[in-house]
């Protein structure tokens, strides 16, 4: 009966999802950190994730670059502006990988740390979700194929956003994320492994051109 329930949910927005993954655009806004995580939102919050498309798999492997040797080692920086997670693994080195970033509305920026790291997550939508679309399930188990959260979650501050997998992994490059920070399952599998709790995160919509590949 979930999965039935699931299926539905999920499929009758599957059609809608494509769309707007091609057509939704970001803009770039200023930093703006505020009290406790230094978080700042424009848009609602992504409570639960992110619940477009259906679908699993996919990844890059996450691509060795020079970075700025200003940045220390073992963080993590989100560019919103160039659509990549940094993970900052050395001195001057780092690791790109490609995210889905959030839609023009959900825009936000700071500096957080990762607060909890979930394997399998289960996923819940907000109120506002399922008013949007009433078929949404009003649960989805962890591990479960058409869960938004993918395989693995890392827990921002106390804000309700998340570094997590997809079960849209044709979403990832394009701006169609509620406020979540959206990887490939391989790919968010493989940063999990490497990052620990209290791992610092800065979210920003400045590009980082000057990164290169080795």
């Amino acid at each position: 009966m979930l999965s039935r329930r699931i299926v539905k949910g999920f499929l009758a927005l599957a059609g809608a999802a494509l769309i707007a993954s091609v057509t939704l655009v970001t803009s770039a806004s200023a930093e703006s950190p505020n009290r406790n995580d230094q978080i700042t939102s424009s848009g609602s919050s992504a409570s639960g994730g992110d619940w477009w498309g259906w679908g699993w798999g996919g990844g890059s492997g996450g691509q060795e670059v020079e970075f700025s040797a200003k940045y220390p080692a073992k963080q993590i920086i989100v560019s919103f502006g160039d659509r990549q997670l940094y993970y900052i693994y050395a001195k001057g080195r780092a690791l790109a990988y490609p995210i889905a970033v959030p839609r023009q509305q959900s825009r936000w920026a700071g500096v957080t740390f990762v607060s909890q790291k979930r394997i399998n997550p289960p996923w819940t939508p907000t109120p506002e979700m399922r008013k949007e679309n009433p078929q949404l399930p009003a649960f989805v188990p962890g591990g479960h194929p058409l869960n938004p959260l993918g395989y693995r979650a890392m827990y921002l501050g106390s804000s309700l956003y998340r570094i997590h997998g997809t079960d849209a992994p044709w979403t990832i490059g394009t701006a169609v994320s509620k406020g979540c920070i959206r990887m490939y399952n391989e790919d968010v599998e493989e940063l999990y492994k490497r990052i620990s709790v209290g791992t610092k995160v800065t979210v920003t919509w400045s590009r980082y051109q000057s990164a290169s590949a080795f």
